[in-house]
């Protein structure tokens, strides 16, 4: 069984440049000032690349996916 990986935005070094919604908008909103928004923090096995491409992408690497610690 794979652990769960989740999803964490740092909001200190995040400046909404919006790059993740646009990578993974199954999980990711963008408030109306660029920010995101995340809809489930747990991200399904499927959609694991993406979220790894989309933390990679991150500008200023604000965006972080964490495997469980539970």
């Amino acid at each position: 069984m794979t652990p769960t990986k989740t999803l964490r935005v740092d909001r200190i070094a995040c400046t909404g440049k919006g790059l993740c919604g646009e990578l993974l908008p199954e999980l990711i909103d963008l408030d109306e000032w660029g920010y995101p928004v995340i809809k489930d923090r747990v991200v399904p096995d499927h959609l694991r690349t993406h979220a790894r491409r989309a933390a990679a992408a991150c500008p200023l690497l604000a965006l972080h996916l964490d495997a469980d610690r539970t």
